[in-house]
């Protein structure tokens, strides 16, 4: 390659990086509807292999992930709803617990002593509730005499479904298409990387986002069942945490214990949250994990975390949907280079 050549390509990346950054805002809405086709076009292509047309298979496809969206925000949403009121309602139950109880037994036990402003606390928690539904109440008043800001809004809602069904259907062509544009000297190479990187995107967005829902349904029903007030709030919330190893397990055993302890003012019932979490985590190594997931992620817990804060830092909310697939084409590529370079003649000895 010429040094004009790298130099035209050098060019072509920083303006391709301007134009992403300053598009960020258009370009959510289709980022969404990309991810929701690739997670969606495997189920088209297996109803095809029944003999049912593309578009035919695209509509089950496209209102069968419809119909469970809008179930799990019909159920789910007022549940959650729910328990952040129980919380709010027993939050000065909770300090009273602590200041009375909680305390004097760590000043007990261990003599360490500690002052809480029980009154001032719940004060400033009461005036951050008022506060909170103040400002949604502030941001639905703007939004509703900003009548830009709404038809921006619903655009966008109405543009992901478009979008995602018209790439749905033609996800195989378009595929096709970009194979034709190849140059066929790197063609090969492209294509191996392309097939690592989608092993990787596929166990992660459809098989990891299975692990989650799974151990979020487990962990709230394990937890309904030992009797906390806060179960689905804290099982929703370990299972979507689970996508980092460990992080959820130990984020819902740390909370549910706490919970439980303030609720129940006894040790047994935390011995039921260990059982709860026990069994979750052996139903993730042993069985989730290893039918859905597989060992084909290859991407290392912190720099899922990295990749996520890096693109949500860097382009908002857009940055947060590519971040992933961007971490998981350059873990294919560093990989490739890697075995690259360990039979090449730079990392042998003669």
């Amino acid at each position: 390659m010429t040094d004009s050549a790298k130099w035209l390509w050098l060019s072509g990346g920083v303006v391709a990086l301007i134009l992403l950054y300053l598009l960020a805002p258009i370009l959510t809405p289709f980022m969404v509807a990309a991810i929701l086709a690739y997670m969606g076009d495997p189920l088209v292509d297996r109803l095809e292999k029944w003999r049912l047309p593309r578009t035919t298979a695209v509509m089950v496809v496209f209102f069968g992930l419809g119909l469970v969206l809008v179930l799990l925000l019909v159920i789910v949403v007022p549940m959650l709803e729910r328990q952040v009121r129980v919380l709010a309602s027993a939050m000065p139950h909770y300090i009273d617990t602590i200041q009375h109880q909680f305390l004097p037994w760590l000043q007990q036990r261990f003599g360490i002593e500690l002052q809480l402003d029980s009154v001032q606390l719940k004060q400033s928690l009461t005036a951050h509730w008022r506060e909170a539904g103040g400002v949604a109440g502030t941001l639905m008043a703007s939004l509703t005499r900003s009548g830009m800001a709404v038809l921006g809004w619903l655009a966008n809602l109405l543009l992901i479904p478009v979008v995602t069904f018209y790439l749905l259907r033609d996800w195989d062509a378009l595929v096709a298409r970009v194979h034709e544009m190849l140059p066929r000297r790197f063609e090969p190479m492209i294509v191996q990387l392309s097939k690592s990187s989608d092993e990787v995107l596929g166990a992660f967005f459809r098989g990891q986002l299975m692990v989650m829902l799974a151990l979020a349904i487990f962990y709230s029903v394990g937890l309904e069942f030992a009797g906390l007030d806060l179960a689905i709030l804290l099982g929703i919330t370990a299972g979507l945490l689970s996508f980092v190893p460990y992080l959820g397990l130990i984020v819902g055993i740390v909370f549910a214990c706490v919970a439980a302890l303030l609720q129940f003012h006894d040790l047994t019932h935390l011995v039921y949250i260990a059982i709860v979490f026990g069994i979750g985590q052996l139903l993730e190594g042993m069985v989730l994990t290893p039918w859905l997931v597989g060992n084909r992620i290859g991407l290392h817990p912190v720099a899922v975390i990295f990749a996520v804060l890096a693109g949500g830092q860097l382009f908002g909310f857009f940055g947060i949907l590519v971040a992933l697939p961007t971490a998981a084409v350059i873990a294919v590529i560093l990989r490739y280079a890697h075995e690259k370079y360990l039979t090449s003649h730079l990392y042998s000895k003669s």
